[in-house]
């Protein structure tokens, strides 16, 4: 029988052993990352967030929708936390379709003694509607991009990923918040192109279970901005989510905000969805990777939303309230594809990675009109 005083022991020591552990990884395994499309409205937020936790990071991006100008601002917006930690970033202008690209930041990073050991990957075109118009495009970057990738990977040992996956992939039949379990039947290049990846993932894992570490991250409405608004969504063009709308209305960029469709059956007829702080989701990602860290090898699918659904009418009206700001909009017809209610059921992962979202719908709001102010133009 073992007394209680050995067991209280045993226990501080089982604690002891835990945190020093964790230290020792945190400290000098997993440090080095790769981040494709890293000058991107979710990538860039997220490389801020990853160098704020001591990583490593490398940013490979075609800079193809966006800018460069992101480089020196998440410098910038680094150095205010330590003047030393801007050497940490460092920048390859590349594309994923290219091989020989993605093997040369590899041996860039082996030649200044910082092998790249995990990546998380967002590079991809993601436009439901011009996916539509141009399905060669959507399956070369997205698909092709991403089998050169993980081909370079598997090649240089480096064996674990986070994979920038989306709810698109979704069959929307039910208006019940959706599963990771859900059945997966995307209706648009786009999503087809994301579930296909994920297929690619699963064989790749199988294929040696002893050695890869791979979450998908499933999306639903990523909006706002950093709140020093130095980073945001910066779009080239006329944008096609309707939280930039927004801020091109609301700046008088545009003249009106166009709902597609009053009559759905919600409470209000506009349709809901989860939308959540880009910060939130930059902190999912850096509690995925220290959960890649920590884990045995395995593959995981991880919806990341807030739970909460929203209608456009309570986004608008939000958004007005808190910003003394007035959006008009005129009410259009139903888009082919648009689902009423695409909400995240959220519990796995918040159980998982012990993340949960923390910023409100005001929150967001406020953010992304405080970027739209500073940044009328985006980054261009």
């Amino acid at each position: 029988m073992i007394s209680l005083e050995l067991r209280k022991f045993i226990i501080n020591l089982l604690k002891i052993i835990n945190f020093l552990l964790n230290y020792f990884i945190k400290k000098f395994i997993v440090r080095n990352i790769l981040v494709t499309g890293g000058c991107g409205y979710i990538g860039s937020h997220t490389v801020l967030t990853l160098l704020e936790r001591g990583y490593f990071v490398y940013i490979f991006d075609s800079n193809i929708n966006s800018s460069p100008t992101v480089v020196n601002r998440l410098k910038e917006l680094i150095s205010v936390k330590g003047s030393e930690l801007s050497k940490n970033l460092f920048f390859f202008k590349g594309d994923l379709k290219n091989i020989r690209d993605i093997e040369e930041i590899f041996l860039k990073a082996k030649s200044k003694g910082k092998s790249i050991n995990s990546v998380i990957h967002f590079a991809g075109l993601k436009s439901v509607e011009e996916s539509i118009k141009f399905p060669i495009k959507y399956w070369e970057n997205n698909f092709l991009g991403s089998f050169n990738l993980l081909k370079t990977m598997d090649h240089n040992e480096c064996r674990n990923l986070i994979f920038s996956s989306s709810a698109t992939i979704y069959d929307y039949s039910s208006n019940k918040k959706i599963k990771e379990d859900f059945p997966l039947k995307p209706i648009n290049p786009y999503g087809k192109t994301k579930l296909a990846i994920e297929d690619f993932l699963r064989d790749i894992y199988l294929g040696l279970p002893d050695c890869w570490r791979i979450i998908n991250l499933r999306y639903f409405n990523p909006i706002g901005a950093h709140c020093s608004g130095e980073l945001g969504e910066s779009p080239k063009g006329i944008p096609k989510n309707i939280f930039p709308l927004i801020l091109k209305v609301a700046s008088k960029q545009l003249d009106r905000l166009k709902i597609f469709g009053n009559d759905w059956e919600t409470r209000d007829g506009t349709c809901i969805r989860d939308y959540i702080h880009i910060n939130d989701l930059s902190d999912g990602h850096v509690a995925a990777m220290e959960y890649l860290e920590k884990n045995k090898c395995q593959i995981l699918n991880l919806n990341i939303g807030t739970g909460i659904g929203h209608t456009v009418y309570e986004l608008i009206d939000t958004f007005e309230n808190i910003n003394n700001i007035h959006v008009p909009y005129s009410i259009y017809p139903r888009r082919y594809g648009d689902q009423v209610n695409v909400v995240a059921d959220n519990s796995k992962i918040l159980k998982t990675l012990k993340w949960s979202p923390k910023r409100t719908l005001e929150d967001m709001c406020i953010d992304g009109w405080k970027w739209q102010k500073n940044n009328p133009n985006g980054y261009y």
